[in-house]
């Protein structure tokens, strides 16, 4: 089979994003300038560098009450921080949950139940009980073909780890069984893996 997206699939369900799988989710806690806490997952995510730790996102879509994209965008232009919170199989409801199309100003902590704790470098909380939590500050936000896609790229000012995804000197994803993202509505939980090392290694 092949297609050209702009002529469509013609697929009951569009494939593209089960090509581009498994993403691991970023779960985006923010904070508005009015002192508002915002969290809400987002599965266009990445590394982008490693020195400095670098980070990248994607936003896609837009709300009423703002004037551009959604609150975790409108929160990081005006505060200039974001911090990325891992995701595990045990807070996969709850993380569900965040994603709902809250007014802006609501506390997704709050509503979705997930205790909060303070970032360290940033003014922004982030979630208490995540594997692993990236404190970032933006530096820049790129808008793509589309109307309301964005990508947010922000550098790794702080990272925090759970010490019980700690094994043997590792960050043991498979430990704590990581959540990520696939087509249509499917999702994966990572409980296993393998090494490859690089011929030249």
């Amino acid at each position: 089979m092949f297609y050209r997206p702009e002529d469509g699939h013609g697929l009951p369900h569009n494939p593209f994003n089960a090509i581009i799988a498994p993403r691991p989710i970023a779960w985006i806690s923010t904070r508005g300038s009015d002192g508002h806490d915002n969290l809400a997952p987002y599965s266009f995510f990445n590394g982008a560098a490693y020195v400095p730790p670098q980070v990248m996102f994607s936003t896609t879509g837009d709300k009423p009450d703002r004037l551009r994209g959604k609150d975790t965008l409108g929160n990081i232009e005006q505060t200039g921080v974001f911090c990325i919170n891992v995701v595990e199989e045990e807070a996969m409801h709850e993380m569900n949950a965040s994603s709902a199309a809250f007014p802006a100003r609501t506390d997704e902590f709050a509503a979705a139940r997930v205790t909060k704790a303070a970032c360290k470098e940033i003014a922004c909380s982030r979630v208490a009980l995540s594997p692993a939590a990236l404190e970032c500050r933006m530096t820049q936000v790129v808008k793509l073909k589309g109307d309301a896609n964005y990508v947010v790229f922000g550098d790794v000012v702080g990272v925090h780890l759970r010490d019980d995804c700690l094994v043997d000197g590792k960050f043991d994803i498979a430990h704590f069984g990581l959540v990520a993202r696939l087509g249509y509505r499917d999702y994966t939980i990572v409980r296993d893996y393998f090494e490859l090392t690089r011929p030249d290694d």
